[in-house]
C-alpha cells in the first residue's frame, strides 16, 4: 500500500480507518437505540459498489443498525435529488450517500442535514457543503495516490516521446478529478517526454465512440489511462485486436482477469471499497452517538500488476480469488 498522498476536498489531511474506534460501551448504546440508515449510491451495479455496500451493511449490522433502503441512482442527478427529497421526510437516523455531481445535487444533500439526519458522504462533497455543518464526514480512497499509481504502471510501456490518452470523466467529481490531476503531475515530473491527450465521457455508454474519436485524432497513441475500471473495460472491448497498453483504477472482477491475462491492461490502482464501507459505517455510528468523526477519512491505494493480482484480489474483495482469475494468473 502507498501512503496517503492527496488532500480532502477542503484541503483536509486524511484520517485513517484505524482511528475510527467504536468502543464496546458505544456499541452497546448503538444496539439499544436500533438506528435506521439509508444508502444512496451513484450506481449499485458495479463491483466497487457491491463491495462498498457489503462493508457498510455488515458493519452497521454489527452495531444493531438496520439498512432500510438502498437507492441506485444509475448516475442520474435528478434521480438522486428525488430520492434525497423523499428520504429527508422519512423517519431515518442517517443517510450514507455518494453524490453524483457537485452543483446539481448540493442543495438536496444540504436538506438532509437540515432534516436532522446524520449525513455521511462517499467519494464526493458537493460544492458549498462543509463538514460538521452540512455533512459529518467524507470517506474515500486516496484518489491522488491512485492516479500516480496509474501513471507509474503505464510509463514503462510507453516509448520515449510517446503519446498517452486519458479517458476522463466529463462530470465535475472530486475523486476522478484527483486521479487525472495526479496522473498528469506524475508524468510531467517523471516522463516529461510523453504527450498527453484527453478525451472525456459523461456516461460509460459513451466510452466506445469517445475512444474511436480519440484514436482517429491521434492514431499513433501509445497508451491509455481510464479513470475507473468500467470505462476501462468498455475501452478494452472497443479496441478489439488493437493492443494499446492501459492502466486504470479499481479492481473489479473483469478488470482483474484482464490484468492477469496481460494483453492490454498493465496495471491497476486499486481502492479498498469493502474497508471504505467499514469506515463509512463506523463514522455513521459515531456521528449518531454524538461524536464528530474526522472531516476526511481516506484509505490508501494498492499497486496491482499481473505479478500480485491474486493476493491483491483477496485483500480488496475479502474473498478468495475466483477460478477464472486463478487460471488467468497461472496460479492453479
Amino acid at each position: 500500500m502507498t501512503p496517503i498522498e492527496g488532500l480532502g476536498p477542503h484541503g483536509e489531511r486524511a484520517a485513517s480507518l484505524a482511528g475510527l474506534i467504536v468502543t464496546e460501551k458505544d456499541a452497546d448504546v448503538a444496539r439499544a437505540r436500533r438506528f435506521t440508515v439509508a444508502v444512496v449510491l451513484h450506481t449499485a451495479a458495479s463491483d466497487w459498489s457491491h463491495r462498498q455496500l457489503a462493508g457498510i451493511v455488515t458493519t452497521l449490522g454489527h452495531f444493531g443498525a438496520a439498512v432500510v433502503e438502498v437507492v441506485d441512482c444509475r448516475f442520474g442527478y435528478e434521480t438522486q435529488i428525488r430520492a434525497l427529497g423523499r428520504l429527508a421526510r422519512q423517519p431515518l437516523d442517517a443517510i450514507i450517500s455518494l453524490p453524483v455531481g457537485n452543483e446539481n445535487v448540493g442543495e438536496a444533500h444540504a436538506a438532509i442535514a437540515r432534516s436532522g439526519k446524520a449525513l455521511v458522504l462517499l467519494d464526493n462533497a458537493p460544492t458549498g457543503l462543509l463538514p460538521g455543518r452540512d455533512y459529518m464526514c467524507l470517506v474515500s480512497a486516496d484518489s491522488f495516490g491512485l492516479g500516480r499509481i496509474g501513471a507509474k504502471l503505464l510509463a514503462p510501456h510507453v516509448p520515449q516521446g510517446g503519446r498517452v490518452g486519458i479517458l476522463a470523466h466529463g462530470v465535475d467529481f472530486f475523486v476522478t478529478n484527483e486521479r487525472e490531476i495526479a496522473f498528469r503531475k506524475w508524468l510531467s515530473a517523471e516522463r516529461p517526454d510523453i504527450v498527453v491527450k484527453r478525451a472525456k465521457f459523461h456516461h460509460v455508454d459513451q466510452v466506445a465512440p469517445v475512444l474511436r474519436a480519440l484514436l482517429d485524432a491521434t492514431p499513433d497513441i501509445d497508451g491509455l489511462f481510464a479513470v475507473w475500471d468500467e470505462p476501462a473495460m468498455r475501452a478494452v472491448a472497443a479496441l478489439g485486436e488493437r493492443r494499446i497498453p492501459m492502466t486504470t483504477i479499481d479492481l473489479g472482477h473483469e478488470a482483474a482477469v484482464a490484468l492477469a491475462e496481460g494483453s492490454i491492461l498493465k496495471g491497476i490502482g486499486a481502492q479498498q471499497p469493502h474497508d471504505q464501507g467499514v469506515a463509512a459505517a463506523r463514522a455513521t455510528i459515531l456521528a449518531l452517538l454524538g461524536r464528530q468523526p474526522p472531516a476526511w477519512i481516506a484509505l490508501p491505494g494498492l499497486e496491482v500488476t499481473a505479478a500480485n493480482i491474486v493476493e491483491s484480489y483477496q485483500v480488496v474483495w475479502h474473498a478468495p480469488a475466483p477460478p477464472d482469475l486463478i487460471r488467468a494468473a497461472g496460479r492453479g
